[in-house]
């Protein structure tokens, strides 16, 4: 028996006015998804402005490692999420509440194997990624102390997805506050009060995500909330083939990560390969690192409207109104076409204001000036990119959704990567990012065009 707050949630996923109800969605998991951007890119401002360029190359390497650990944690939350908002939509809770079980199981198998593995392997690892020996010493202090401790930043991730699809968005925002605000203020107390360096910045992140994993899992220990914990010892024998209805929706998003994580590989080797010299290499590499950031916090804002969107657009699809689960799309395309015009804008007209918050270097800054401009040239095209992604998934079309989250950076960029520093130079490395945004866009538009009369058609 839903109590009535429960019912009323389900009610105003059927019948609110779409842009109020985005908005009621979008905004907390946009200040979550905002935050969470702002662990790292704090990590950057502190480390550039306390510890120097080098540490900056340092933290940067570790971003491929660390996005396949992340991406682990995106795989089970972006699944669970999506099937038990379907679920809810038809109303059959214990089922969402396997699920929710079903995850925990997933979190833990894949997190020990993982870490595991990236703690055995991290010296080869990082240098596949790029790191010379001036910079080596900076990435393995970091990880040392991450990795092990990544199982609370992957329960954070998953279960906040969860509970963002359950309908508690303003709660699942209160996680990422919760742990961004408190490594914020962590961060300079341990790299400049206790003279810690990049190992200061490794334990505020590390303590931040265990406070947020311990508050976003107390919330399903709850049992006043819609999807909880069972009671049932049934509800928590393994279920392999709900884990893998999991995995297959969850697949789109990890797949992403993933690919991130491999692109930012072949970029860093690229920009070493190109570069005349290792010291130049090392410069390049910490630019990269500062513009993906900056790239990244306006992407998080686009993903949490897209976020936002999911569990409407699920619950309307499970109850079988596509046409409100088709407006509610153009809606949130809207909304994060204009978020990375924004991003655009600021790259192209007001570079300095980025520059300075994450280093005094001269030749980082006059570097950063010129290559932030030609990376994000074409931006705003991500904010229909992302969005059709997302809205793919929430559908439960896990297959359209992960070959478009591909297009974008295996089918166009890596090509592009190969090729264009032949032929132009560094300049090649840079400009890939911004033709692969445009041709992703052009393929996003298609499939749209043949997918949306076929659905309007088929539930009409």
């Amino acid at each position: 028996m839903l109590s009535t707050s429960e019912e009323k949630k389900l009610f105003d996923l059927r019948n609110e006015h779409i842009p109020k109800l985005l908005m009621k969605y979008a905004i907390p998991s946009v200040i979550g998804a905002v935050v969470s951007a702002l662990y790292n890119i704090v990590d950057r401002i502190f480390i550039g402005q306390g510890v120097g360029s080098n540490a900056l190359a340092g933290l940067a390497i570790t971003f491929p490692i660390l996005m396949c650990l992340i991406a682990f944690g995106m795989l089970v939350g972006s699944g669970a999420s999506v099937r038990i908002s379907i679920y809810i939509g038809r109303n059959d809770l214990k089922t969402a509440e396997r699920l929710l079980s079903n995850a925990v199981f997933l979190t833990f198998f894949f997190n020990l194997i993982m870490c595991s593995l990236a703690l055995v392997f991290m010296d080869p690892l990082l240098r596949m990624f790029g790191a010379s020996d001036a910079i080596m010493p900076y990435a393995k202090e970091y990880l040392y102390i991450v990795i092990p401790g990544n199982i609370f930043c992957d329960l954070s991730f998953s279960y906040n997805a969860i509970m963002r699809a359950s309908g508690y968005p303003r709660k699942a925002m209160y996680t990422m506050l919760i742990g961004a605000l408190l490594n914020a203020f962590l961060d300079p107390i341990f790299i400049f009060g206790l003279d810690w360096g990049i190992q200061g910045a490794a334990w505020a992140t590390l303590i931040s995500e265990i406070v947020a994993a311990l508050y976003v899992m107390g919330h399903f220990f709850n049992r006043k909330h819609l999807i909880h914990f069972s009671p049932r010892r049934s509800a928590y024998k393994p279920d392999f083939a709900m884990m893998k209805a999991i995995v297959s929706i969850g697949m789109a998003p990890f797949t992403m990560m993933i690919v991130n994580s491999a692109i930012n590989t072949i970029m860093n080797r690229s920009l070493v390969a190109y570069s005349p010299s290792t010291s130049e290499a090392d410069l390049s590499i910490a630019a990269l690192g500062i513009i993906l950031g900056i790239s990244q916090l306006f992407i998080q804002f686009m993903l949490g409207v897209s976020m936002g969107m999911q569990p409407i657009v699920g619950y309307n699809f499970g109850a079988g109104n596509i046409r409100r689960s088709i407006k509610t799309y153009k809606v949130a395309t809207m909304v994060n076409v204009s978020v990375a015009t924004l991003g655009f804008s600021i790259a192209m007209f007001y570079p300095q204001l980025i520059i300075g918050l994450f280093s005094n270097d001269a030749d980082l800054g006059d570097l950063l000036h010129r290559t932030i401009r030609l990376v994000m040239m074409m931006y705003p095209i991500i904010g229909l990119h992302l969005t059709t992604v997302q809205f793919f998934q929430s559908l439960g079309m896990s297959g359209k959704s992960m070959f478009l989250s591909l297009t974008r950076q295996i089918i166009y960029l890596i090509p592009c990567l190969v090729l264009l520093p032949r032929f132009i130079g560094m300049d090649g490395i840079w400009l890939s990012m911004p033709i692969a945004d445009v041709l992703a866009g052009i393929t996003a538009i298609l499939m749209l065009l043949y997918q949306i009369p076929r659905l309007v058609r088929k539930h009409a």
